[in-house]
């Protein structure tokens, strides 16, 4: 039988049931005559307060008891038994009149090792990141995480009613989906060994998978060809990316969602994307308010306005060209870009901020990239200098989904991988996709990360998942 949460327990009416609490104590205050211990189990931000009357009538604690009373320390785990009652505290509607307390695990200062470090305090995010291990204790990261897992409930939720089919794509793999070239490398070759050798070329054939191969940047190739057999899929994991970038934006490792549709159009696309997020930020919003009250109040101010503002609005589509010719307008006009707005140039977050907030005002989708700033599998439009790719973009954040039509042409695509430095050769099997049955199809994909870093507020994403990778930076985990 699963042991009653705190959350199931604060729900409950108080009739002076006999109730077991179970979890890690937060504080212990200690009045003489009265010690009230807050315990939480993450189940819920709330912890539940226990009261330990030693001059009441309930008072005739055994001496396990008292002594427990005496060692305990926050951090320790608990188990403490008592009745469940009405609450005179404000704040709180129950509590328990606690009859005995048993210590399952002590939280105290060994030789040589520090006391336990979350003490009753605010510690910063970077001192948090350097203990992973604890940080889900505190409020901020046991927040996040509940969120997490709301949200990636609610994805499979969402692809689930919608009759999509959910893909494992593989981990490793000898492609690069992207064609940047920023993979993680997958070898059992002996790496020391070699550099002692000096090995002018390394012979592949003699590794684990007899050729190169690398930790995914994404599954989408994968998914598509799953997207020409069964319609509606979906691929939801881990994916890498080698950027040597350190900034509050990229991981190394985080987690991706990627939908892809045959059958699927550029508009087809764009109206998946926007209902999905609004289906997300509405869930968000129903499920998890005590937690978004907790960063509205704590973290960034306005989050649930926001949110609740995305859900309401309409997405303003505007195409590439033309946000570039309101972005090139506004620096004219004074607006002090930190990197010029020009035809052929990515967008940076200043501008996609300034788009969403200044011109738009909500969110919009941008449309038809210059072809040379995007995948090779994005699909040409007629003009030969543009591809059918869409970049969704909030306030507050600026890209939080990106997605195309992929080419569907068989010689169109080969040329552009041709124009790209890339052999065909090695992407046959997509090509296939071509060859045989090809069909119309669209797809996005959305930084996991990203949308509870948007959801929380959380101003790094590395403290949106548990164990965060990036450059120059790993716990051994």
């Amino acid at each position: 039988m699963l042991v009653q949460l705190i959350r199931e327990i604060l729900a409950e009416k108080p009739e002076s049931q006999k109730i077991d609490v179970r979890g890690w104590v937060r504080t212990v205050r200690d009045m003489k005559n009265m010690v009230f211990v807050e315990v939480n189990d993450g189940s819920c931000l709330a912890g539940i307060q226990c009261t330990f009357d030693r001059g009441g009538a309930g008072s005739n604690f055994d001496a396990e008891t008292e002594a427990a009373l005496g060692a305990l320390s926050t951090g320790a785990a608990v188990l403490i038994t008592g009745q469940l009652i009405p609450s005179p505290a404000s704040g709180q509607s129950v509590e328990l009149a606690a009859q005995s307390l048993q210590i399952i695990g002590e939280a105290r200062e060994y030789p040589g090792i520090p006391a336990y470090p979350l003490q009753k305090k605010r510690h910063s995010m970077e001192f948090l990141r350097e203990i992973a291990h604890l940080r889900p204790r505190t409020n901020t990261f046991g927040a996040v995480l509940r969120i997490r897992s709301r949200m990636a409930y609610a994805i499979h939720q969402y692809f689930c009613d919608r009759g999509f089919q959910y893909i494992h794509t593989p981990i490793i793999t000898a492609g690069d989906a992207e064609g940047a070239g920023s993979m993680f490398q997958v070898t059992t070759l002996d790496i020391d060994a070699l550099a002692k050798g000096n090995t002018q070329q390394v012979d592949y054939a003699k590794d684990f998978f007899g050729t190169k191969t690398f930790l995914t940047v994404s599954g989408q190739l994968e998914a598509e060809t799953c997207a020409t057999a069964l319609s509606r899929v979906y691929t939801f994991g881990p994916t890498f990316r080698a950027e040597n970038s350190n900034t509050a934006r990229h991981l190394a490792e985080f987690w991706m969602l990627e939908p892809e549709v045959a059958f699927f159009a550029l508009k087809d696309n764009m109206a998946l994307a926007e209902d999905f997020l609004k289906c997300m930020f509405k869930t968000a919003l129903a499920d998890c308010a005590e937690d978004l009250a907790f960063f509205n109040a704590h973290v960034e101010k306005g989050i649930i306005e926001t949110l609740t503002q995305v859900v309401n609005a309409r997405f303003v589509h505007i195409s590439y060209t033309d946000a570039i010719a309101e972005l090139e307008k506004a620096a004219a006009g004074g607006v002090a870009f930190e990197f010029k707005p020009q035809w052929g140039c990515d967008l940076q977050s200043e501008h996609e901020k300034f788009l969403t907030e200044k011109i738009a005002g909500g969110p919009v989708i941008v449309t038809d990239y210059p072809k040379d700033i995007k995948a090779f599998y994005m699909k040409l439009n007629d003009d030969g200098k543009t591809v059918r790719a869409m970049d969704v973009l909030v306030p507050r954040l600026g890209e939080i989904i990106g997605g195309s039509q992929r080419e569907d042409n068989l010689e169109k695509l080969c040329k552009r991988m041709i124009d790209m430095g890339m052999n065909p050769d090695d992407y046959a099997w997509y090509l296939d996709l071509r060859r045989y049955g090809s069909v119309p199809h669209a797809g996005f994909g959305l930084g996991f990360e990203r949308l509870i870093q948007y959801i929380t507020g959380m101003a790094n994403i590395r403290d949106v998942i548990p164990y965060p990778r990036a450059a120059g930076q790993i716990m051994r985990s």
